[in-house]
C-alpha cells in the first residue's frame, strides 16, 4: 500500500489550498482514508476522514466548515480542500488508511500511512 500527500505550500491567512492524496497497492478495500496533521511540538492529530464509499465523512470541530474531504474513485485519490486558513492551521499534514474495520480519527484505526505535505499560514 502507498499513499503519496501533496499539495502543501504557504498561504496567507484566509487563504485556500488543496491537499491531494494517491492511493494505490490495496488487495482489499479499506475502510477510511483519513488526513492528519502535526504541528511543531504538539501531537498528530486526526483533521478529517472519508469512507471507501465517499458516503460517509468526519471533521474535527476546528476544521469544520472551512475544510471539505472528498474522493474520486477512478483515479484513486484524495483531496482536502482546506479553505479560511488560519496560522493555527501550520502542520506537516499526512493521508492514512484505515485497513482494518472501524471509522474516525483516532490514529490507532490507521494503518497505512504516507509522507507529510508541509502547510504554512502566515499572517
Amino acid at each position: 500500500v502507498q499513499l503519496q500527500a501533496s499539495g502543501g505550500g504557504s498561504v496567507q491567512v484566509g487563504g485556500s489550498l488543496r491537499l491531494s492524496c494517491a492511493a494505490s497497492g490495496f488487495t482489499s478495500d479499506y475502510f477510511a482514508i483519513g488526513w492528519f496533521r502535526q504541528a511543531p511540538g504538539k501531537e498528530r492529530e486526526g483533521v478529517s476522514c472519508i469512507s471507501s464509499s465517499g458516503l460517509s465523512r468526519e471533521y474535527t470541530d476546528s476544521v469544520k466548515g472551512r475544510f471539505t474531504i472528498s474522493k474520486d474513485n477512478d483515479k484513486n485519490m484524495v483531496y482536502l480542500q482546506m479553505g479560511s486558513l488560519k496560522p493555527e492551521d501550520t502542520a506537516v499534514y499526512y493521508c492514512a488508511a484505515a485497513t482494518r474495520r472501524g471509522w474516525g480519527l483516532s490514529r490507532a484505526l490507521y494503518d497505512y500511512w504516507g509522507q507529510g505535505t508541509l502547510v504554512t499560514v502566515s499572517s
